[in-house]
């Protein structure tokens, strides 16, 4: 066995590539180096002869009755020399001795064929990983640089970004890591494959593993949120009546969950069972909270939850992490309220219907329960639908709905807001003292959530964290580093970094503005 072939066959093997790649890149390789010595325009193609183990080059020129280029025509009579039948027309190809070739030819045909092998195990690794996106992948670390994980998957490398772990794991050379395949990209030096372990489909996978009922199809995981290494929620369902779903996944003793758990460095996990009905749906997912009540607005997908006094901390969460999770799992908007704050701001309500005239306490008790929250409700609501709730004659309904509107239309939103909290205000003086420094805490803090309330993409309950931490302004948030507002806020360190952008943007718009008034004026 030759050298060539020998070379051939090693390459193919070491590189796992096809033996068809490395002999095109040898082809190319020897009419690049030829062209250095006879010339950019000559014709030439270079074929591997098997039997001879060589790569043949060879050298095309057309019979021509007068030359212009020498290094692709030849005249008929030298070219009878080659071939006694050929006629002005003919390409002949002549073989040429490529030991003429000097030792540059010789390195660029080399580097050349580094990079054409080079290419195609790039290819290759593309063309493997590609498809297997949404898996789960193990290796072992290779080495840490800037904070993120170099993994070894066999013959390849692998990439999880620090964005991408678990906050709190550690990892040194040669440990053992499961990652989920999120995405490969193309990259200059090759595609790069990317893992995660904070994406919510990596619990998934996990629970698919461990779990032989969903790798069966009978359970299935609808949804799941993560905070990565704190807590996680996944809503399941199951195919067959007989089989429960939140039990298959526990498994005996807890054994299945606690083996994902360990896998994700002792993140809890709650498993709550999958309704159909939006408004159970989310009932499960803020467990261990009981819920009293729930109020849903389709038109803006959000919903509002009522819970008794003593279940609104269990019910929101450590920095509102039970509702942030449970709004990412059901896909609505989540405000929480207490069953007392939902009574006072009911009688408030009623309070403030039976101040028009016409409309005593008892008839305002009657249209607050029906669901008319406001006079501007009992407006809207028109003379007939008054008069049926009511029990009243047309002529009555009629005179009660022009009282209100003009009544409505006396009260200005501002008017109306200002004398909301002057009468807070004023019932909190007849209250024991601690009651009129709570309403200006809360009257402060409503300020604060308005104000964080303009950062694009930023969620209710990190609002509420912002407000509640200290910061008074969206300037304040700029001012400390994230790692500050991750820890003044006790949110997770990703959450922080998405607060300061948005807070970011927000001052650069303004600033825009405030550039382009002055332009224009």
């Amino acid at each position: 066995m030759s050298n060539l072939k020998v070379v051939i066959e090693s390459v193919s093997e070491d590189k796992n590539l096809d033996q068809a790649v490395i002999v095109d890149a040898l082809e190319q390789a020897m009419v690049h180096a030829a062209r250095r010595t006879l010339g950019a325009e000559a014709d030439l193609e270079a074929h591997y002869n098997e039997e001879a183990d060589e790569i043949e080059l060879f050298q095309f020129r057309t019979v021509v009755e007068e030359i212009e280029n020498v290094d692709t025509e030849i005249l008929p009579g030298e070219a009878k020399k080659h071939d006694p039948d050929s006629v002005v027309g003919d390409a002949l190809g002549f073989k040429i001795d490529t030991s003429k070739f000097g030792r540059i030819s010789a390195q660029t045909a080399k580097q050349i064929i580094v990079q054409k092998v080079r290419d195609a195990e790039r290819q290759q690794i593309f063309d493997e990983y590609k498809d297997r996106v949404g898996e789960v992948v193990s290796g072992y670390v290779r080495r840490v640089e800037r904070g993120n994980l170099i993994v070894e998957l066999g013959k390849y490398e692998a990439i999880v970004p620090y964005r991408e772990q678990i906050p709190g794991e550690r990892y040194r050379a040669k440990d053992r890591v499961q990652g989920y395949l999120m995405d490969v990209k193309r990259a200059s030096r090759g595609p790069q494959i990317v893992l995660s372990r904070a994406h919510p489909g990596f619990l998934v996978s996990l629970f698919e593993q461990n779990v032989t009922e969903i790798y069966d199809g009978i359970v299935q995981i609808m949804s799941a949120a993560r905070d990565p290494g704190q807590r996680a929620k996944v809503a399941v369902s199951s195919r067959d009546p007989s089989v429960d779903p939140v039990g298959a996944c526990v498994g005996l003793k807890g054994q299945r969950v606690q083996a994902i758990v360990q896998e994700l460095g002792g993140e809890k996990i709650d498993i709550i069972p999958y309704d159909e009905d939006p408004a159970r749906l989310v009932c499960n997912a803020l467990q261990p909270a009981v819920v009293s009540k729930v109020i849903v607005d389709e038109g803006s997908q959000s919903m509002d939850v009522v819970v008794a006094d003593d279940q609104l901390s269990l019910a929101i969460g450590k920095r509102g992490q039970n509702v942030r999770l449970a709004a990412q799992l059901t896909g609505w908007k989540l405000d929480i309220k207490s069953e007392s704050k939902i009574d006072e701001a009911s009688a408030g309500a009623r309070e403030r219907m039976a101040a028009v005239p016409g409309i005593g306490s008892m008839q305002a008790n009657i249209l607050h329960n029906e669901g008319l929250k406001s006079v501007e409700d009992i407006a809207a609501a028109g003379p007939v639908v008054i008069g049926r709730i009511l029990n009243l004659e047309p002529e009555d309904a009629e005179k009660i709905c022009k009282t209100v509107e003009a009544f409505a239309m006396d009260k200005k939103p501002e008017e109306q807001g200002n004398k909301e909290r002057e009468e807070l205000l004023a019932n909190a003086f007849a209250k024991p003292q601690e009651n009129e420094a709570q309403v200006k805490q809360d009257l402060a803090k409503e300020k604060r959530v308005a104000i964080f309330s303009k950062l694009s993409g930023v969620g209710e309950a990190a609002i509420h964290a912002l407000a509640d931490s200290g910061y008074g302004t969206i300037g304040d948030i700029l001012a400390d580093s994230a790692e500050e507002v991750a820890e003044k806020t006790e949110l997770p360190l990703s959450v922080a970094k998405t607060i300061q952008i948005a807070a970011d943007k927000f001052m650069q718009s303004s600033s825009s503005k405030r550039t382009l008034g002055r332009g224009d004026s």
